[in-house]
């Protein structure tokens, strides 16, 4: 029962039916002893290396949960710092701040309500994926002592660290010449999630706290665990009532998160959504002048346009697989200064690597502020290419599936297998695909990327016969 809730990359399931209290407890139990274990091994012991920390986001499970999880953490010899509610990126900034072995945030992301769950973090902030240690905490969890008690010498300290967070933040946003009389006006939909929390601590209420800025505010109400839509920014029907409200408002941009704000998708002033990966390639030149011929990550189903910003201004472009666990790894290992994902995961070297919605929207804004252009005219020659966005297809035989792909365009295209399978005949046939297996579902998910709607039209029709039965959401 346990491993059921244990996925690539983090812990989750429906409340209480596949996600327990007693799970919670054990889960905090293999938690702690996984982080206190790797942080004696990766360097000089210090005074909060016994200490693990714990924030929560806004469901309703998610006190209880909590609450199970710091018992669980004290019963296998840790002390909890128990930040309360926070948004998930605030975690990282924390873990570095105050030097600890590292962190779980109870939250279920972008999930319905009824779900819940954990991310895990280990010291520096490092992320904790099936293939860097979650494999460990579940099998902790699962051999864990019943009768174990919270130890004697732990302790649980509650911590508020909003002041320091924010000034970090902040660190990354420049308003130019913008100040309180000719502000930047900006909707942000905080989809009921803890961007509720996270923008007027930041930011200030409707951003009265930042000069230049003024937020009108949408969703902002998250203490009832409920939801005015899908927490979940990539759905373009969520974001259909932040579209309406840029324009009724005359806004400059549009901004919304996912439940733990972790995640941001934008829409222009004309209330057409950008697509992450332009927002990507958008901010390739920002980053670029600040460290001339660095790297910059992106996942592998972006646009071609991102390498080709990134070549034209001189950095080191690297494409990474989909998921922050490897594109966090990605950009430490490289020394890289930028990363972003289609999924709306923007990642950042002064925030220790680590992607930060907060700092996303910062960045947005500080590059927006730069220009006398608007949002949809800086983003116009980015949008170069037609894509299809990614399109289901349910498959009991993926692997198969893959391998008939590899088949039929052997002889045609470069192909690699970095993630999925992905066919490259943009230089010859002007198009390229990639092609993934879902991580919890029979699901192979198709994205692909053409010079014109006709060859796109081409390939789609040529490819989907061999990938199963289209799903249709």
């Amino acid at each position: 029962m346990l491993g059921r809730v244990f996925k690539a990359y983090d812990i989750r399931g429906v409340y209480p039916d596949l996600l327990t209290d007693y799970m919670a407890w054990q889960i905090g139990c293999g938690s702690a002893k996984f982080l206190l274990n790797d942080a004696e091994q990766d360097g000089e012991a210090t005074p909060m290396m016994r200490n693990v920390i714990i924030g929560r986001d806004m469901r309703a499970s998610s006190p209880k949960l909590s609450e199970e999880l710091i018992r669980g953490i004290t019963s296998a010899g840790a002390s909890v710092i128990d930040l309360g509610l926070i948004d998930t990126p605030m975690m990282y900034f924390a873990i570095n701040y105050l030097d600890a072995s590292g962190g779980v945030v109870v939250t279920a992301s972008h999930n319905p309500p009824q779900y819940n769950g954990f991310k895990i973090s280990k010291r520096k902030a490092k992320p904790v994926g099936e293939t860097t240690g979650l494999d460990i905490v579940r099998k902790n969890a699962a051999m864990v002592d019943k009768n174990l008690t919270p130890q004697p010498g732990t302790s649980v300290d509650q911590r508020d660290l909003w002041d320091a967070y924010a000034k970090h933040v902040k660190k990354f946003l420049d308003l130019g010449d913008h100040d309180d009389k000719n502000p930047l006006r900006i909707v942000v939909d905080a989809s009921n999630g803890m961007a509720g929390t996270m923008c007027p601590k930041i930011f200030g209420r409707n951003g009265e706290a930042t000069e230049g800025l003024e937020i009108v505010e949408m969703n902002f109400d998250n203490v009832s665990g409920e939801y005015a839509h899908e927490p979940n920014p990539l759905v373009a029907a969520n974001l259909e009532s932040l579209q309406a409200k840029v324009i009724e408002e005359g806004a400059d941009l549009g901004l919304c998160f996912d439940g733990d704000a972790d995640r941001c998708v934008a829409v222009d002033e004309k209330g057409h959504i950008v697509a992450c990966d332009i927002m990507t390639a958008l901010l390739v030149p920002y980053f670029l002048e600040q460290k001339p011929g660095a790297a910059i990550i992106y996942d592998l189903r972006s646009t071609k346009a991102v390498k080709e910003e990134i070549d034209k201004h001189g950095g080191k472009a690297l494409r990474g697989r989909v998921g922050h666990v490897f594109m966090k790894q990605l950009l430490a290992e490289n020394n890289g200064i930028f990363g972003g994902e289609l999924s709306g995961h923007f990642y950042f070297r002064k925030n220790f690597n680590a992607d930060s919605g907060a700092i996303a929207m910062a960045t947005f804004l500080s590059v927006l502020a730069a220009s006398d252009k608007p949002m949809s005219e800086l983003v116009k020659p980015l949008m170069r290419y037609v894509q299809s966005g990614e399109v289901n297809f349910e498959n009991e035989e993926a692997d198969l599936a893959l391998e008939g792909v590899m088949e039929l365009y052997t002889e045609r295209g470069d192909i690699d297998e970095l993630d999925g399978v992905t066919v490259d005949c943009f230089e010859e046939e002007g198009w390229w695909m990639n092609i993934r297996k879902s991580n919890t579902e029979p699901l192979l998910r198709l994205n692909i990327e053409a010079k014109t709607q006709e060859i796109l039209d081409e390939v789609y029709a040529e490819v989907s016969p061999t990938l199963g039965t289209k799903v249709d959401h």
